[in-house]
């Protein structure tokens, strides 16, 4: 039902109240019992227990957890202990994380108001806000939270602030009238109050109309518990990566036993041959560094000022695709800031945005003094004047946006209201109200002369002015002055200035007037004030940066299309030809209609949550990865729902903190664009040590495999893949994760959503390299087998030391997709003490007579060393040597 189209009669009528006495005591009960208390409802949660274990249903730990199982048949336990250590801490990690990501609604909560003054039994009465019931009569202040949803039956200049529901940033006139027009939206539903917004101003009376789950609020609240929480891409990609392992590690299994029994060896041993194969195709430590990567970017992250709430979402970042952000608070200050001034025909600019009182006065882009233009002065101080806003010592504003930014121009200009006041005494108000259209007050001064200051719609002060403030003097308003306001009047409106006029009047006599309001006519026009939300000053350059990345960025807000388009074309959200769309004709798209036309519009203006969730939807249809930002109460659907949802941590509401996977600490647009940055690293350093790993394993599974067909003896044995798995591998890797980015990362396009991990010619890399791994380990092998044929641990120690230096050389290879040479190898120290360490590990195996005999090892004389090295570096440099020439 749309309450606002109803008259106060209906809406009593309909909900059982009474505008005398309100409920009583009796009804109040009947209806509580029937409607519930007035909360917001939380969904059925799943048990800890269970939430715990839906963390193993994981492909890849299920892959995991099988190479366990094999591990222990081969009695290799130390690797069974080690995979189960892994696969429990990404479990209680990941149970951890998704605890605390559900609080949205409990957040939600602490917006409902704990009291409200409700009318019953005909006497006025605090009571608990989750007592009131549909029908109560409820009576809101400046300063109250409102406690349900209501339709207004009176309101003496009651103002609401409603950015943390509507997303607009000014606070919104109330008014009992009925409103005409169906598919209203919310900020513009005049005659209604909204659970969870706040009284700014002024009074008035109102009936409840819903409460619960039934209010706005609580239909946001609907929205989060019933949004989809999607899959990263890494968690698809390792997902893809697991199955691809399994699927090979059966391929071999199947291969060497069948291959061995043809060659005449019994089925026990190849089956135990096969089973050693498929757990070395498995990296086992690949969650792990997966992990601790993304953990280590987290920490950059935080120095960068974006708090990761969920690991996974750190990489998504690197493939968003489109941003769609919230104006009000993100793109903008959520500041209103006058920034043109117009008085007796001429223009001034006003730089300094916010509340920062520093600023100049700026005419044809020279400054100017004010002091040397009365009608300019005048125009400051009656604006200053005739104001209900405070200016407090901690620099923080008390009162309606727009009083503030009058005051904060005048305070640039050295005009202070408090000083002003000295002067003058305010002897009677006429509050602002929607039907006039001003405010005004009559003043006194020291020698007792009267004058009365109004402020308010151009348009009006205009009409009821017979003179204007022109040449320094009073002059009769003419035919070429009407002419000059009106031009000003619309230049300021086109650009989307919220634009203040300012007059006065001389009061004959020294008698108090009856009212101010008998004085509001025969006006002198003195000038107008044009003020807007700015946006951020480092905004512009981020979106440009965005742009050069492949990121789109999309401006979603509740403010009005004219003030939304403005900004976008200021921040060059908005390009030639681009569209925007209001709430209205959103409504009437359907769902394929908004996916056929999302990739055209640029703004989206006069938005419900219900919107900004139908907008997320279609761009991810279109194959967009989508993060959203925003800051308040109306953003946490979208922002949930969103492939990486990012919220303020300055401005934001713990609703949208709570419904994020990224908090900007900063509240900076910019920061998005350094997190992207970051993002994308972490995903390229993932496919680094994948490529790292995967070739490694490769070659160890390849040294086997061609052993076994070539009837040569085990180069390997089990202990030697083990430590090779977890030192040689692991340390490398993980250095690998926390390699600086290339200059090209934020100068290529977003990788495609579908993109796989072996995409970009990774799963040839992996292959080529790891069959030369193992080529020249089996070809060192043999070497030195048949050197010393009756010294086989000596040729399986020079195997064992050709594959870890093949490794180790391969590992600086992986820190580009173009070339070894590309890169400084000193550009990852953390890399080359990984390499030091394993080379000094490696070292302790061969040389402490202790381990030699654990790991089957001897030492090897400096010919052995020139042919492990020189065999140890072929995969590395011949392959960069094959790629250089097929460039010429």
């Amino acid at each position: 039902m749309n309450w606002y189209e109803l008259s106060k009669e209906e809406v009593e009528r309909l909900t059982g109240s009474n505008l005398e006495i309100g409920l009583s005591e009796k009804e109040s009960q009947k209806k509580l019992k029937s409607a519930g208390y007035n909360q917001l409802q939380e969904g059925k949660k799943p048990s800890a227990l269970l939430v715990f274990f839906a963390q193993f249903k994981d492909f890849m730990v299920l892959v995991l957890l099988a190479a366990t199982l094999l591990s222990g048949l081969l009695g290799e336990y130390l690797d069974a202990i080690a995979i189960i250590l892994i696969v429990i801490m990404n479990g209680i990690l990941g149970f951890i994380q998704e605890r605390k990501a559900e609080k949205s609604l409990s957040a939600l909560r602490e917006l409902s108001a704990p009291s409200a003054m409700v009318m019953r039994n005909g006497s006025w009465s605090p009571i608990s806000a989750k007592e009131l019931v549909p029908g109560d009569l409820v009576r809101l202040s400046a300063g109250d939270r409102v406690g349900a949803d209501i339709r207004m039956v009176s309101a003496k200049g009651l103002y609401i602030e409603e950015s943390a529901l509507t997303g607009e940033s000014i606070p919104v006139q109330k008014k009992s009238e009925a409103i005409r027009g169906s598919g209203l939206a919310l900020g513009d539903q005049s005659n209604m109050a909204f659970m969870g917004t706040m009284a700014t101003r002024g009074s008035g009376t109102g009936i409840v109309i819903a409460t619960g789950m039934n209010t706005e609020m609580g239909k946001i609240a609907h929205l989060i518990q019933n949004a989809d929480a999607l899959a990263t891409p890494l968690q698809l990609k390792l997902e893809q990566l697991g199955k691809v392992l399994i699927g090979l590690a059966l391929l071999l299994t199947v291969l060497v036993v069948v291959t061995g029994v043809y060659r005449g060896h019994d089925l026990y041993s190849m089956v135990l041959a096969g089973v050693s194969l498929a757990v070395a195709a498995i990296p086992e430590g690949l969650p792990a560094i997966v992990t601790i990567a993304l953990a280590l970017g987290v920490q950059k992250m935080i120095k960068r000022r974006a708090i990761v709430r969920k690991l996974p979402s750190v990489e998504t970042l690197g493939c968003a695709t489109v941003i769609c952000s919230d104006k009000t608070g993100t793109l903008t200050q959520n500041k209103m800031t006058v920034t043109h001034l117009w008085s007796e025909g001429v223009t001034w600019n006003v730089t300094g945005s916010g509340y920062d009182t520093e600023g100049d006065f700026l005419r044809n882009g020279q400054k100017t003094r004010v002091d040397q233009h009365d009608g300019l002065l005048q125009l400051l101080s009656y604006g200053a004047i005739c104001n209900n806003a405070e200016l407090q010592e901690s620099g923080r504003i008390m009162g309606d946006p727009t009083e503030a930014a009058l005051l904060i121009s005048a305070a640039k200009a050295g005009l202070a209201k408090e000083s002003m006041l000295d002067a003058l005494e305010i002897i009677d108000e006429v509050p602002f109200d929607s039907m006039r259209k001003m405010m005004s007050v009559v003043v006194r001064n020291t020698n007792g002369e009267m004058f009365l200051i109004a402020k308010g719609a151009p348009d009006v002060l205009l009409e009821k002015s017979d003179y204007v403030l022109w040449d320094g003097r009073r002059q009769l308003l003419k035919q070429n002055h009407t002419e000059q306001v009106k031009e000003a009047i619309m230049g300021l409106g086109s650009q989307a200035l919220r634009t203040i006029a300012v007059a006065y009047k001389p009061i004959n006599g020294k008698d108090d007037p009856v009212s101010g309001s008998s004085y509001e006519n025969h006006l002198t026009f003195v000038g107008l004030q044009g003020m807007i939300d700015p946006p951020r000053e480092e905004v512009k350059e981020s979106i440009e940066r965005c742009h050069e990345a492949g990121i789109k960025t999309v401006m979603i807000t509740g403010d009005h299309a004219v003030t939304a388009s403005a900004i976008a074309r200021q921040l060059n959200i908005l390009p030639k030809g681009g569209k925007v769309v209001d709430g209205a004709a959103l409504s009437l798209m359907s769902e394929d209609d908004l996916v056929r036309e999302a990739e055209n519009i640029y703004v989206y203006a006069r938005v419900s949550p219900e919107h900004k969730l139908k907008i997320v939807k279609a761009l991810q249809k279109r194959g967009h990865i989508v993060a959203m930002t925003g800051d308040g109460v109306n953003d946490a659907p979208a922002i949930k729902s969103a492939n990486i949802g990012i919220a303020m941590g300055i401005t934001g509401t713990d609703v949208a903190k709570e419904a994020s996977s990224l908090v900007l600490s900063d509240d900076n647009f910019a920061t998005i664009r350094a997190a992207i940055e970051e993002g994308r690293n972490i995903y390229e350093n993932i496919r680094k040590f994948i490529r790292y790993l995967l070739a490694s394993n490769v070659g160890e599974i390849l040294v086997m495999l061609f052993a076994m067909i070539l009837s040569m003896p085990m180069p390997l044995v089990p202990i030697q893949i083990l430590w090779v798995n977890l030192v040689t591998d692991g340390l490398p890797a993980m250095a690998l994760g926390i390699d600086p980015a290339e200059d090209n990362v934020m100068k290529r396009a977003p990788r495609k959503p579908n993109e796989g991990v072996f995409s970009r010619g990774l799963g040839w890399k992996i292959i080529s390299r790891g069959f030369m791994i193992g080529a020249v380990t089996i070809l060192a092998f043999w070497t030195a087998l048949n050197e010393h044929p009756d010294q086989l641990m000596k040729a399986q120690t020079v195997a064992f030391c050709t594959l870890v230096m093949a490794q180790l050389i391969h590992v600086f290879d992986c820190r580009s997709e173009r070339s070894v040479l590309h890169r400084n190898p000193f550009g990852n120290m953390a890399l080359v003490l990984a390499v030091l360490s394993s080379v000094a590990l490696l070292l302790v195996v061969m040389y402490i007579g202790p381990l030699q005999g654990i790991f089957h090892t001897v030492p090897l004389s400096f010919r052995d060393w020139l042919l492990v090295m020189g065999m140890a570096a072929i995969p590395t440099f011949a392959l960069t040597g094959f790629q250089a020439f097929k460039k010429l």
